[in-house]
């Protein structure tokens, strides 16, 4: 064989063939494909010389580096999902696909190119006071493009909204036409403006002809998969995507996904503005911010045409609904698993349920109340005669689904037929609590809720609950790190939202609201980095989705929901204020408060309490004020210490950088002089130490970092630290470290997860202080069955006075047991109630005040409402012991 040869004669025939296809993708690809591949010239030379081989090959790699794939393929039904599929597990920052408008040359198929790039930026990179030199002929081209296109955007916000472009794909920008980036910056700046979910379809005329362009745009997606979702929308519709432009960007704070899709119907025709297609597709891309493609329902349900995505959202609702409901008092036979499998093993009733909720709540529907009442009797049955033969299963699941039928008969309104949604929202009538029985409520105050909310997510679901009409109190979102602690969050979650409630309501006896508590489990299980990037966007967009499904149902118009898509069976105004509590950030304070002015809430920002224009409990130290306050009057009365004089030991939950633990750690740093600190425990570590821990080194961490965060260099001989978040997996075993100072210096080991979670949770039973603050961890902390471990063998506790800084750490059982074996206890609706109190000024000063002016007297102000809370504090726990002594 002669190769040279070979290539010699053949050159000439490849040369006229390479002429051939290039003319032929000139004629057929769109003009925009040449742009987007405009960098890659190379490859579709490549290309052109061997299209050819398409005849004997699915696909070809004309590009395949570390940050760019790009693939020529025999265009097929679900070839670009299957492709996509392939490579989910990359982090796809910009996508192309495009498609040929006629066969290629001698084939039946047409081509498929699809770009794939790996360059996303991270939060981090992305420095928006960098300046940055974007060519003034490119700004003012788009600038025209936007006026001429959409002309109301307020081209003041280009540069802002361009600047963002450009950091995260500066060639991108350069290579693409002032028409597409016009689209995009609008696009993005409408994503912002309608709260991060944003979907526009319409009718365009492209290269000739008409076709359907799909705008979307989603603000810190759920998932890394969105793209991948979107396409399994339109393959499971039998949409064809001609043409695709997705980015996934990051504005600096979290991601942003834009996607352009160009498209068409099974009969390559747009569709339809009024078909039912069109408006199928809406309320699918939509839902891909509410139901996961790694749902069990989804899967089973939704792939295989049994139900629509919307629908699998509600059975998802239902599942969360049922299993809050009855595992609390139930977990045995409600588990999470059993609750699921009554819906994934009969899909009829799942569909039964479906259909008597749209009954209920549809908007278009005429003579609703007729059909739901008839319906409603058919279902009725149907749930008391189900029957498998199996009585113990059948006992579960007929529980179950009469716990379905009380979401959808007792609630009020919900916002599940508005489309451009995050999460969904069911405001119930309370009563459905005595219908559902003592069977499954004994564990719960006997005292009924005023309302009761309940919000499903992609990520999440929780309940506020309040017991009086104007009620307010926290939002506390519990983050779940592994699946076990998932499961176990949510069997009590709805137990611990109505007694934080009604603890709140306690505390709120003394002015003029009553009280509430807003609770959500976030499922972070599949997360890698504990307090990481993913970890907070997921926390914000749970967080932000549920405001944002909070508003659609309770902005009212004369009384009745504003959204004529919301069907309003309660009909009347609902001011509902919220504070925030744990893992409540600063910047989503403000968010809140501006999305509910800016949305038209009744309350307006004064929604929202820790606000700027307000009283920042974490800033201020509002709740530790009143709980250091309580500690020291307790502690010289019951005691007979002067902690601001004294030595005195200390054991404290919640940590340096928490709310209440951190301020009380800063407030008892500065006033006790002779304060020893045995032990700190919070979400990330628990440290120890016999002699007290090293102030300076505390201080340093204090409102600044978490525990974790402490140099095991300061620790004392005696003294250790053990990292919950300092894991590794050994083989199978998950271990945890452990940083302990003997005689001979600093040792590290490793425990096995029983021996850590043994150890870290003994702590504050064991170790011996003179006062015990709980200020953060879980409710229930202490409780019947584990409060005789806070005595020692001489039945002595292990701490002299408790003051509770967190709401329901100790339940009442375990409160009188451990008063009667010595202990001085003050309890959360009196110890921690400042925080309350703080707010209730901040709102009279937003309903007085203007911004301005309260900006311009803030600082007084603040520090007079600290004097009264002061005095508040010392006046109840004087009047408390005095009581105490005389009774």
């Amino acid at each position: 064989m002669n190769l040279p040869e070979i290539i010699r004669g053949t050159a000439c025939g490849e040369r006229i063939t390479a002429e051939r296809n290039a003319a032929w993708l000139q004629q057929h690809m769109s003009p925009y494909f040449f742009q987007a591949m405009n960098d890659e010239q190379e490859a579709l030379l490549w290309f052109a010389r061997g299209m050819e081989r398409l005849r004997r090959n699915r696909s070809l790699i004309l590009v395949d580096r570390e940050k760019l794939l790009v693939l020529a393929r025999v265009n097929q039904p679900g070839s670009l999902y299957d492709n996509l599929s392939r490579i989910s597990d990359r982090q796809i920052s910009y996508a192309m696909f495009s498609h040929s408008n006629a066969p290629m040359p001698d084939m039946d198929e047409e081509l498929e190119v699809q770009r794939f790039e790996f360059d996303r930026r991270r939060n981090h990179e992305i420095d928006l006071q960098k300046p940055v030199s974007i060519p003034a002929n490119l700004t003012r081209s788009v600038r025209q493009e936007l006026r001429s296109t959409f002309p109301d955007f307020d081209v003041k916000k280009l540069d802002s909204l361009l600047k963002i472009l450009w950091l995260n794909n500066e060639n991108y920008i350069r290579m693409s036409p002032p028409t597409r980036l016009a689209w995009l910056v609008w696009l993005l700046e409408r994503g912002n403006a309608s709260g991060g979910l944003f979907l526009d379809i319409k009718r365009v005329e492209r290269d000739g002809g008409p076709e359907t362009r799909v705008l979307i745009a989603v603000g810190n997606p759920n998932q890394e998969d969105l793209l991948l979702q979107l396409l399994e929308v339109f393959k499971r519709l039998e949409v064809a995507i001609r043409r695709a432009y997705c980015q996934t960007i990051s504005n600096g704070v979290h991601p942003y996904f834009l996607g352009a899709f160009f498209i068409l119907d099974r009969n390559d025709q747009p569709l339809d503005q009024e078909s039912f297609l069109m408006s199928r597709l809406t309320r699918e891309l939509c839902t891909t911010q509410i139901v996961s493609t790694l749902s069990p329902v989804y899967h089973s349900f939704v792939t295989k045409g049994l139900l629509t995505g919307d629908d699998a959202a509600l059975i998802n609702a239902l599942i969360a609904f049922c299993h809050t409901s009855l595992a609390h008092n139930q977990p045995d036979r409600f588990g999470s698993e059993n609750v699921q499998r009554a819906f994934l093993d009969h899909p009829e009733m799942a569909q039964l349920l479906i259909q008597l909720f749209r009954s209920r709540f549809n908007p278009t529907l005429k003579d609703r109340e007729t059909n739901y009442r008839s319906l409603l009797s058919h279902v009725r049955l149907a749930v008391e005669e189900y029957n498998t033969g199996h009585r113990w299963l059948d006992d579960i699941r007929r529980s179950i689904y009469r716990c379905s039928l009380l979401l959808i008969t007792h609630t009020l309104k919900t916002n599940f037929f508005i489309v451009e949604k995050q999460a969904l929202a069911f405001r119930l009538d309370p009563h459905y609590l005595l219908e559902l029985g003592r069977e499954f409520t004994s564990d719960l105050p006997e005292t009924l809720p005023f309302r009761v909310t309940f919000f499903f997510s992609r990520c999440g679901a929780g309940y506020h609950i309040g017991f009086s009409d104007i009620a307010r109190g926290g939002w506390r979102t519990v983050i779940a790190r592994s699946a076990d602690d998932f499961i176990t969050t949510t069997n009590t979650l709805f137990r611990e939202v109505y007694v934080l409630a009604y603890t709140q309501h306690l505390k709120n006896k003394d002015i003029y609201e009553g009280g509430s508590k807003l609770v959500l489990a976030l499922d972070a299980s599949d997360l890698d980095q504990v307090g990481g990037d993913a970890e907070n966007n997921r926390l914000h967009k749970l967080q932000y989705g549920v405001s944002n499904a909070f508003l659609d149902i309770f902005i009212t118009e004369k009384g009745s929901a504003k959204d004529q898509r919301v069907v309003d069976y309660y009909g009347d105004d609902e001011p509902i204020e919220i504070g925030p509590d744990e893992n409540m950030h600063d910047d989503m304070i403000e968010d809140i408060a501006s999305l509910s002015q800016r949305r038209g809430y009744l309350l307006g920002i004064g929604i929202m309490s820790s606000k700027r224009i307000g009283i920042n409990h974490k800033r201020f130290g509002v709740t530790s004020t009143g709980v250091v306050t309580f500690a020291k009057i307790t502690m010289a009365d019951a005691a007979g210490i002067d902690i601001a004089r004294d030595p005195f030991s200390l054991k404290i939950t919640g940590g340096p950088n928490g709310d209440v633990a951190g301020n009380c750690l800063r407030i008892m740093l500065e006033m006790c002089p002779a304060l020893e600190i045995r032990l700190i425990l919070d979400g990330s570590a628990a440290l120890y130490a016999p002699g007290g821990i090293n102030r300076e080194e505390l201080g340093r961490l204090v409102l600044k970092h978490d525990l974790d965060a402490f140099n095991p260099d300061f620790l004392g001989v005696g003294g250790f630290i053990i990292f919950r978040t300092g894991r590794k997996m050994e083989g199978l075993k998950e271990t945890h470290r452990k940083i302990c100072r003997t005689a001979t210096g600093l040792q590290e080991e490793w425990l096995d997860r029983d021996d850590f979670n043994h150890l870290y949770n003994s702590l504050i039973f064991t170790v011996d202080t003179d006062l015990f603050i709980p200020a953060g961890g879980r409710p229930e902390t202490i409780d019947a069955q584990n409060w005789e471990l806070f005595l020692d063998q001489r039945k002595r506790p292990s701490a002299r006075i408790i003051v509770e800084g967190a709401n329901s750490y100790i339940t009442p059982e375990a409160r009188v047991q451990l008063q009667k074996s010595g202990v001085t206890l003050m309890r959360d609706a009196s110890a921690n109630k400042c925080g309350v109190i703080s707010s209730s000024y901040e709102i009279i000063a937003n309903l007085l005040l203007s911004e301005k002016e309260f900006l311009a007297h803030k600082d007084e102000y603040v520090y007079d409402v600290l004097d009264i809370l002061e005095k508040r504090a010392a006046d109840e726990a004087t009047l408390i012991l005095r009581r105490r002594r005389e009774s």
